[in-house]
C-alpha cells in the first residue's frame, strides 16, 4: 500500500508464466496489436502511435521529452513535486530552453499562473504531472490544455499514477503526449511505460531537424516495429507484454467507470477513517488523488518507526515523504488490485494500534467511519 508497485492481479502473474514466443513470431505480433488497442481504450484515445515503451515510467517520461524537444526549444515545465523536477532535469539534459512555474508541494498549479508563464515564454511544449505521486495532488488538466493549445504549444502529461485509477481522457483533454507506468493502477509489474502521441506530436517528430538523442527511445524507429512494417528494433520484453495485455483486459472487464468509482470509494473510506482518528490530509479535498493519499504525520510520531512496525508485524508497506515532505507525511497507496475495502480496514486497524503504542493521541471511531462510507449506497 505504498506509492507503487501495487499488488499484481493473479491473472497477470499467470500470464507472465506463459511460454516465450519470439519477438517477431506471428502469434506474438497478434498480441502486440491487441495490446495497443487495449491501451487505446484505457487511455481513451485513437492515437495511432500508442504503445508500451520497454522501460519503467521514467523511460516513458524521457521518451516523450527526447522525441519532441530539440536543442534550443523553449519548454515550460509545471512543478509541484518530485516528478515535475525530473522533467525539468531531462529538458536541461536535452539542451532545451527550460522555463519553470512552481506551486507549493501539496497544491495544484494555478491555471492563471500557467497562462502568464506561457505568454511569457511562448513554449513549444508545456509539461505537467496529472497525478503527482510525491504529494498526492490530482492536477485538473482542462484549463492547462486550453492555455497550451491557444498558444500553439504541445501538451505533455505524466499519467504514471493516474492511468487505470482515474479518468485520463487523452483525446477529450487534447493531450499531445502522455506516458504512464505499469506498476501502479494497472497492477502489473514494473517494466513497461505506455505512451501515446497525438497527430500534432507526430508532425513535430517527423519534422525534427536532428535525430532523436536516444537511439533506444527513438519513436521514429520503434513505431516501425509496432506498426505494419515490423522492422526489428530491439527485442521486446515478451513476458511483460503478456502481463500488460492481461492487466489491460482486467481493467476493461471491470469497466473504466466502475474502476474509477472503486478507487474513489476506497479513498473516501480511508480519509474518513484517518480524519476520525484525528489525522490530517496534506492535500485539499478537491485535489486529492484517490490512489495516493498523503497524510500528515502527527506531532511526536516517528515516521520510520511506524512504517517499520507496519511492515514487520502487519505485512503492510506504506511510503514516506520525499524532498521537503520527508518525515512530514505518509504516502498510502490504494492502487489497482491493492485498492480494496479489506486493505483500508487492515491499515486503519494496524495504524491505530501502532500510534497508540507510540503514545500519540488517537481518537476512537476510525473503523466506524470507514464502515459508514463502505456501507453507504
Amino acid at each position: 500500500m505504498g506509492p507503487g508497485p501495487s499488488n499484481c492481479h493473479p491473472g497477470v502473474l499467470e500470464a507472465m508464466a506463459q511460454p516465450l514466443l519470439g519477438h517477431l513470431d506471428p502469434d506474438f505480433l497478434t498480441i502486440m496489436d491487441e495490446t495497443q488497442e487495449l491501451l487505446r481504450q484505457v487511455l481513451k484515445t485513437r492515437n495511432r502511435l500508442t504503445l508500451p515503451v520497454s522501460g519503467t515510467g521514467s523511460a516513458g517520461m524521457e521518451t516523450c521529452l527526447c522525441n519532441l524537444i530539440e536543442p534550443g526549444d523553449p519548454v515550460l515545465v509545471c512543478i509541484n513535486g518530485v516528478f515535475g523536477t525530473r522533467m525539468a532535469d531531462i529538458v536541461q539534459r536535452l539542451r532545451g530552453e527550460l522555463h519553470m512555474i512552481e506551486a507549493e508541494w501539496g497544491r495544484p498549479l494555478d491555471p492563471a499562473a500557467v497562462e502568464a508563464a506561457v505568454l511569457g515564454c511562448s513554449p513549444k511544449l508545456v509539461a505537467i504531472v496529472h497525478a503527482e505521486t510525491s504529494t498526492g495532488v490530482l492536477q485538473p488538466l482542462e484549463d492547462v490544455s486550453r492555455i497550451a493549445h491557444e498558444a500553439g504549444a504541445l501538451l505533455l502529461v505524466d499519467a504514471v499514477t493516474s492511468l487505470g485509477g482515474c479518468n485520463v481522457d487523452t483525446d477529450g483533454r487534447q493531450i499531445d503526449a502522455v506516458y504512464s507506468g505499469t506498476q501502479k493502477c494497472l497492477s502489473c509489474p514494473p517494466g513497461l511505460a505506455p505512451v501515446s502521441f497525438s497527430r500534432r506530436a507526430l508532425e513535430v517528430l517527423d519534422a525534427r531537424r536532428e535525430k532523436v538523442s536516444s537511439w533506444y527511445l527513438d519513436m521514429s524507429m520503434v513505431k516501425k516495429y509496432w506498426g505494419s512494417e515490423r522492422t526489428y528494433h530491439h527485442t521486446a520484453p515478451i513476458s511483460m507484454i503478456y502481463a500488460l495485455n492481461r492487466a489491460l483486459k482486467v481493467v476493461l472487464e471491470e469497466g473504466l467507470e466502475a474502476r474509477f468509482a472503486r478507487h474513489r470509494r476506497n479513498h473516501e473510506a480511508l480519509v474518513a477513517g484517518l480524519e476520525a482518528m484525528g489525522l490530517e490530509m496534506l492535500v485539499d479535498e478537491p485535489y486529492r488523488l484517490p490512489m495516493l493519499n498523503a497524510v500528515r504525520i502527527p506531532n511526536g510520531v516517528e515516521d520510520g518507526a511506524v512504517r517499520r512496525v507496519l511492515l514487520a508485524e502487519h505485512n503492510i508497506e506504506i511510503g514516506g515523504g520525499l524532498g521537503p515532505l520527508a518525515g512530514r507525511v505518509w504516502r498510502i497507496g490504494l492502487m489497482g488490485h491493492s485498492s480494496t475495502a479489506e486493505n483500508v480496514l487492515l491499515l486503519l486497524g494496524a495504524l491505530e494500534e501502532i500510534l497508540q503504542a507510540q503514545g500519540a493521541e488517537v481518537r476512537n471511531g476510525g473503523m466506524e467511519a470507514v464502515r459508514a462510507v463502505l456501507d453507504s449506497p
